[in-house]
């Protein structure tokens, strides 16, 4: 058995070398390994596969790397170094392994020792993971000592990034540093042989974390638990609560969830009412697989998805006779779904035996809550108990979300949990290090240092204090764990975005130049170009809802030429007013006026769309367009859908961002059933401008909707020839901007391109016609991913003033 060895406490005796390569063939050798190899077993690892090829020496964490001191036989040295590179565990990512000969030292063992802290280097934090089979096989063994511990895990998985405070990874500096290891953990973290070698969140029920259950009630009588209770009493009861149709508030992994029942209707409108999130989609949290499949469509590659290591929510298609509230996803043809990756998720979902609701657990447009105390304050007015535990949550962390598109597609709709902080790779690295602060919705910042971009988890819009708050403490948590100092910070064109002013704070208050202001729709074609390496110029789908134009107008439909130093804008839908301004993104009937406007005649004739308003109201906005007044100038498809749901009925008014839009891709899945129109396309024209610009005139098709639902065909069929429409007129200005410009790749980005269909067709499109397509999978497509198109940009920009 090897113990822990502090490395202050090295022997001067054991690292006095003696060099050369002796007749026994036996040499020494220096090896550095970079990547994510902190907190994910390495150190065990390496101790084992010294053992096993009889070599002795030393490993120890740095701040920047894993240092390996080993000496033997050569031809086992080679062994071990292959070994090395492809047998490393399973969350282990190996980015660099430099190897320099070294002199032979009087080694006897093989030792691990403790870390050493450099405050100059950086090291890769691992995200957090589900639960593996060895612990979950563990959890329901009653024979286990470990048998239905709510925390139990290994080197192999569990919470990372979400308990650490500092780098490097040792216990001391997690939130586990909290519990004492008893006699039996601390044998198995210093045992070789054990999994748990070295595992830093290591406990059992003897030494590790308590849950405990508390009643609101009880919350406000200030008469809290402790802990004491055990944790089968505590599931059992949580789940009798469950039951009984009341909603529970569970401290997690990176914050806390609200669950509630998913089969009881009255239940899942209680729980959206109290959080005040009328009909934006729920997540679903089942037991397994076969779970899953009662629900949802769950094909191969969903399959992989659900049951990758990083857990997300997978959006799949909906099944009619699925055993859910008709409120858990009204008005959708799809439901997010996700397995359990905690021990306690497991253990209250065998208990419960129902699918639940597992939504973010905070009020809406706020940010999740993580402490006690906290959710005590917040969730209150929501839930009925609380199912809590006292192990910290040091980084706030929602859950992922992943939409699966079919034929072998996914799109990373929102990038936290099991994907976060890990780095993006940049085709070329920054001269300085970087901040960029990304959009107003969907916000995600990420620092650079040369080539890597650590990208932060989803923090949110930017529209409350909370979020704020969310956001600059996710800023000195990443400053803090990566050591990286920005020297130059990049933002939005827009000058309204609470990002932008951030960015123009920070710049003064850290003393730096002004920040660099990237257009919106560039970043998005650029994080799409840089997540494939690529630096040359493209052209560049950027669809989305709102982006602020060069002109000042919003811009949402673009066609764009670039490289990740600059871009021309090439083709665009025809401009029309938005009434309003952002009040049309809850209002869709208004992006409809705004284009009807362009032919006067067209108000009167698409009459029946404003049937159910007001009639002061609509002459007050009708007056607004007509005056031009807080009625900007749009390009943007987000609105175009938003205008086709309108006229087709499906609605009017929206609850959250996209929904009309949302529902109508619905409509069209189910108008597509037999597969993609064969019919004549709806008219979608393109035209040359003067100044040589394409541009995309969508009122023929709007009217050419308004009528054929006039004469009585089925709205699902329109709606999916709205779709065809849009992606035969897309690639056909897309591939004549490749054709002039003597560009053969396209890349495609922005939030409209989380629309399944839209995505899958454009994409199948392009390729048949030779192009090849870049699609964005590991940032989104939507404004999280801006940032990291705003650090692509400002690094190549930056370069470009160096040379």
């Amino acid at each position: 058995m090897v113990s822990f060895t502090p490395w202050s406490d090295v022997g001067a005796e054991e690292t006095s070398l003696s060099s050369g390569v002796d007749a026994e063939g036996l040499s020494a050798i220096e090896v550095k390994v970079r990547g994510i190899v902190q907190g994910v077993g390495f150190r065990p690892f390496v101790h084992r596969l010294a053992l096993r090829f009889g070599l002795v020496g030393w490993v120890r964490n740095e701040s920047g790397a894993v240092r390996i001191r080993v000496q033997g036989k050569n031809s086992n040295l080679a062994a071990f170094l292959e070994a090395l590179r492809v047998e490393a565990p399973p969350l282990a990512r190996l980015d660099e392994v430099e190897t320099t000969a070294a002199d032979r030292a009087g080694f006897s063992s093989f030792q691990v020792y403790g870390s050493v802290s450099d405050a100059q280097g950086h090291v890769l934090v691992s995200p957090d993971t589900a639960i593996c089979e060895a612990c979950l096989d563990e959890l329901f063994d009653p024979s286990n000592r470990r048998y239905h511990h709510p925390f139990i895990t290994c080197t192999d998985c569990g919470p990372r990034f979400t308990l650490i405070r500092d780098m490097p990874y040792d216990r001391e500096r997690t939130s586990m540093a909290d519990f004492e290891p008893c006699s039996q953990c601390l044998e198995e973290y210093n045992s070789p042989q054990d999994r748990r070698f070295h595992s830093e969140t290591n406990a059992c029920p003897n030494c590790g974390p308590r849950i405990w259950l508390e009643l609101v009630e009880e919350t406000h009588q200030r008469k809290s638990k402790t802990g004491c209770e055990e944790s089968d009493a505590v599931i059992g009861r949580a789940a009798e609560l469950l039951h009984r149709g009341m909603i529970l508030a569970i401290r997690g992994i990176g914050g806390f969830h609200l669950a509630v029942d998913a089969t009881r209707e009255e239940a899942v409108r209680r729980l959206r009412e109290r959080k005040g999130r009328e009909s934006k989609p729920l997540a679903v949290m089942v037991a397994d697989l076969a779970a899953a499949r009662r629900i949802a469509v769950i094909d191969r590659e969903a399959e992989k998805l659900l049951l990758c290591k990083e857990r997300p929510i997978v959006l799949v298609p909906k099944r009619p006779t699925a055993p859910l509230a008709p409120s858990v996803s009204p008005g959708l043809g799809w439901v997010g779904l996700m397995l359990p990756y905690a021990p306690l998720h497991h253990l209250l979902l065998r208990a419960v035996g129902l699918p639940l609701v597992m939504t973010s657990g905070n009020r809406s447009e706020e940010p999740i809550a993580v402490g006690n105390g906290e959710a005590r304050q917040r969730l209150s007015p929501v839930a009925d108990a609380f199912l809590l535990h006292n192990r910290e949550i040091v980084s706030r962390c929602d859950d992922s979300v992943v939409r699966w598109c079919g034929g072998g597609l996914g799109i990373l709709v929102r990038r936290s949990r099991g994907y976060a902080p890990l780095p993006l790779a940049l085709p070329s690295p920054s001269p300085v290090p970087l901040l960029a602060v990304g959009a107003h919705l969907k916000n995600t910042l990420a620092l650079v240092q040369g080539r890597e971009v650590f990208l932060s988890q989803h923090v949110g819009d930017l529209e409350n204090l909370e979020t704020l708050e969310h956001f600059e403490s996710s800023l000195r948590r990443l400053r803090a764990l990566f050591r990286v100092e920005p020297r130059r910070i990049a933002a939005d064109l827009h000058p309204d975005y609470l990002s932008t002013r951030l960015a123009e704070e920070l710049s003064r208050h850290w003393d730096l130049a002004p920040p660099l202001r990237i257009q919106h729709h560039h970043a998005h074609v650029a994080a799409v170009a840089a997540e494939h390496g690529i630096e040359e110029p493209v052209v560049g789908i950027a669809y989305d809802g709102t982006g602020y134009g060069e002109d000042g107008a919003i811009w949402g439909a673009e066609i764009l030429v670039g490289d990740l130093q600059t871009c021309r804008r090439l083709g665009h839908l025809r401009y029309a007013p938005l009434p309003g301004g952002e009040a049309a993104v809850r209002q869709p009937w208004r992006s409809a006026l705004g284009y009807a406007s362009l032919d006067e005649s067209l108000v009167e004739k698409w009459r029946t769309v404003w049937d159910g308003l007001r009639e002061k109201e609509f002459a007050l906005v009708r007056a607004q367009v007509r005056a031009g007044i807080h009625a900007p100038p749009m390009s943007s498809m987000g609105r175009l859908f938003d205008a086709a749901a309108a006229i087709l009925g499906v609605r009017s008014r929206a609850d959250y961002e996209g929904q009309a839009a949302m529902e109508l891709e619905s409509l069209a899945g189910q108008g597509g059933k037999a597969g993609w129109p064969t019919r004549e396309p709806l008219p979608f024209p393109v035209q040359r401008e003067g100044d040589g610009r394409w541009l995309m005139d969508p009122l023929p098709l709007l009217d050419a909707l308004f009528d054929r639902r006039k004469k009585g065909e089925d709205v699902g069929e329109l709606a999916l020839r709205f779709h065809e429409a849009v992606a035969r007129t897309t690639v056909e200005v897309a591939e004549a901007v490749c054709e002039e410009e003597k560009i053969s790749v396209v890349a495609i980005g922005g939030g409209t391109f989380q629309n399944a269909l839209l995505i899958r067709r454009v994409f199948r499109l392009l390729k048949r016609r030779g192009l090849r397509v870049l699609l964005p999978r590991l940032v989104p497509p939507n404004d999280g991913g801006i940032s990291f198109g705003q650090a692509a940009v400002a690094a190549a920009r930056l370069r470009s003033e160096t040379r």
